[in-house]
């Protein structure tokens, strides 16, 4: 690849990541805020925030790791930073996957209607459990951080074993561990979360045709608002959809052909990697009431403060 096209992807994948870590930080900022102000959360509202903080957390890791292996490539390998870095990426990435799950379940259970019984007393029992939920999503994440380091330690080890005693067969067990450890790893840990999301997809298009037949004889059903309530989760759900099956091949995909930082494809695939931790913030504020009117205040004050 010509230079001028890998510094031309380097400078979207910074671009990209800083606009993702404003994002993320003023959800933080404008849920911390109302934290304060009324001493308590909603259950959406804690899901929204431990998602935002969990996105800006792995996007500076995610930034300082990619320019500390371009920068270091040898030094990366060598030294403790490899396993530091993958360390927190690796618990982040996987909080990530479970509170992004955990709003797609609350989406569902505030707008679908169902008339089972135990969808009922799920719907009734979800927003009192979601504190619980988070912190369960943090140890399970811990538990997955410690079963990437002890491979990431293995690999570690590994290249050691080879820099001193020129052992040539490295690269092919490091191999093998990506393909028989770290891919169904992935594979285990990643469909769990993605599971929920998808099963919480599909009950609220249940829901949504079942309304849709129930209302389609009335005059005003196009502007029902149980409609359109399922149409707003729907349309918020399936664009987050996109970017989380996109994130979650990128990472299996990784597991599978590894692009180091001599390789032309690196940038163009780190912003296919980091492309759901960037664009669903925006999602996220534009479908939310509260964080759609504090960001277009901003957006007018900074407009004014340009034109004066």
């Amino acid at each position: 690849m010509h230079p001028a096209l890998t510094a031309l992807f380097m400078l979207l994948f910074i671009l990209l990541c800083v606009l993702g870590v404003l994002a993320n930080a003023f959800i933080v900022w404008v849920l911390s805020r109302e934290w304060v102000r009324r001493g308590r959360l909603l259950p959406s509202d804690m899901i929204l925030i431990s998602l935002g903080a969990s996105h800006f957390c792995l996007q500076s890791v995610g930034m300082g790791n990619n320019f500390y292996y371009f920068l270091h490539l040898v030094e990366y390998r060598r030294g403790p930073a490899w396993q530091l870095f993958g360390l927190f990426w690796d618990f982040l990435n996987s909080a990530t996957f479970w509170f992004g799950s955990w709003l797609s379940v609350l989406f569902c259970m505030k707008v679908a209607n169902f008339t089972h019984p135990t969808f009922l007393w799920l719907k009734w029992r979800f927003p009192g459990v979601v504190p619980l939920l988070l912190l369960g999503s943090l140890l399970v994440a811990f538990i997955v951080t410690l079963l990437f380091f002890w491979g990431n330690h293995a690999l570690y080890r590994g290249f050691f074993i080879e820099t001193f005693s020129g052992n040539m067969a490295y690269k092919e067990w490091s191999r093998r561990l990506e393909m028989h450890y770290f891919l169904p790893l992935k594979l285990v840990t990643l469909s769990i979360p993605c599971s929920s999301f998808l099963v919480s997809i599909a009950l609220l298009v249940s829901s949504l045709r079942r309304h849709t037949r129930r209302m389609q004889h009335s005059a005003h059903s196009l502007q029902d608002p149980s409609a359109q309530a399922h149409t707003a989760a729907l349309k918020s759900l399936i664009s987050f959809l996109v970017l989380y099956l996109l994130s979650f091949l990128s990472l299996v995909i990784d597991a599978v052909v590894f692009f180091s930082s001599e390789s032309e494809w690196y940038w163009p695939w780190q912003i296919v990697t980091y492309l759901c931790t960037s664009v669903h913030p925006f999602i996220l504020i534009f479908s939310n009431l509260r964080l759609r009117g504090v960001f277009r205040q901003l957006i007018l004050l900074a407009r004014g403060f340009w034109v004066a």
